[in-house]
């Protein structure tokens, strides 16, 4: 539960941080081993189902699904539900998923010291939502990057530090994406994070290309709220793309709100969706260890439903072999 910054300003302390972010990007692939498998061999992907009204289809089996890794179909050996759905227990469910590990990654820049009372109480009522979480890891940046991870019971503790900060520096948006995977890589079970910022960043070590092939080399689902409406038109335009981006290569989404209505709005379906997700598992019929990327592409059987959509992670990296590690380039 330690917290403190990991990145700061200027000087060495950034310089340490910028070469272990960039290194952490740079072997991604080889991580995605840990990530991505339960033991060493099941390949797990979270899948959103909705219907035509946006709303999550929660009633579906394991025998509905069909998942093709580089256009060959494979056989599920994973499968964990999505919401109760009617006449289901909700405490059923919750029993049969993986734990939920949230993270929150905070925009505290000087650029969001207009939306960040309103940025707040909404993570305050969207965290307090998700019961069943086990930890929430707070990651609050501006120039600095800051974690910290609480536990279920430190609820009160949460809540105290993310009002405490002011806003204030520039804005290292990728930087805190990166400390956030690398300190959670190993946890086990479903991980969501819930990124609030202006979008604009302005400090960040990490490259958007970096930032996103990080993402593609873990299993977290992210979800942004952005508060654009204050950036100019081609700064928006570029903003939006971006973080948009940053969601659907997890299976994520991205929101705008231009009103507190749409915050709420947002967060309701943030947590719809969370609760809706499927958990599927399957062993590759591709036993090859070559570090590649393998693309995914998760299918319903139901002809009834072929107005529902799929949201899922488009691919993922394979195991790399150690001596394949050993021969990269200096």
């Amino acid at each position: 539960h330690g917290d403190g910054p990991v990145a700061t300003g200027d000087g060495m302390a950034r310089l340490v941080t910028a070469a272990a972010l960039l290194m952490w990007a740079w072997s991604a692939p080889v991580m995605a081993q840990e990530i991505f498998r339960s033991g060493v061999e099941t390949v797990r992907v979270g899948v959103a189902v909705v219907d035509k009204a946006g709303q999550p289809v929660a009633t579906l089996a394991r025998e509905d699904f069909t998942i093709f890794e580089d256009g060959r179909p494979q056989e599920l050996r994973l499968f964990a539900t999505g919401g109760p759905g009617e006449g289901v227990d909700a405490a059923d469910v919750a029993d049969d998923r993986p734990p939920l590990h949230i993270g929150l990654l905070f925009d505290t820049s000087g650029s969001m010291a207009t939306d960040l009372a309103m940025a707040r109480s909404a993570a305050v009522k969207f965290c307090n939502m998700l019961q069943r979480a086990e930890d929430i890891t707070l990651v609050d940046f501006d120039t600095e990057v800051r974690v910290a991870r609480f536990g279920a019971a430190d609820f009160p503790r949460f809540v105290e530090r993310l009002r405490t900060r002011k806003p204030d520096g520039w804005t290292a948006l990728y930087d805190a994406l990166g400390v956030y995977l690398e300190g959670t890589a190993f946890q086990s079970g479903e991980k969501v994070v819930v990124a609030y910022t202006d979008g604009g960043d302005t400090r960040s070590v990490m490259s958007f290309s970096d930032a996103l092939t990080a993402l593609k080399a873990s299993d977290v689902t992210v979800y942004v709220v952005g508060f654009l409406e204050r950036q100019g038109s081609r700064e928006k335009l570029e903003q939006r793309m971006r973080l948009t981006q940053l969601a659907e290569a997890t299976g994520g989404l991205a929101f705008f709100p231009t009103s507190r209505q749409d915050i709420d709005q947002a967060y309701r379906q943030i947590q719809a969706d969370v609760d809706g997700r499927y958990l599927l598992g399957y062993v590759s019929s591709n036993q090859a260890n070559d570090g590649t990327w393998r693309t995914l592409d998760v299918r319903l059987n139901r002809t009834d439903l072929k107005s529902a959509r799929i949201r899922t992670r488009k691919g993922y990296f394979a195991l790399l072999r150690q001596e394949s590690i050993a021969a990269r380039p200096e």
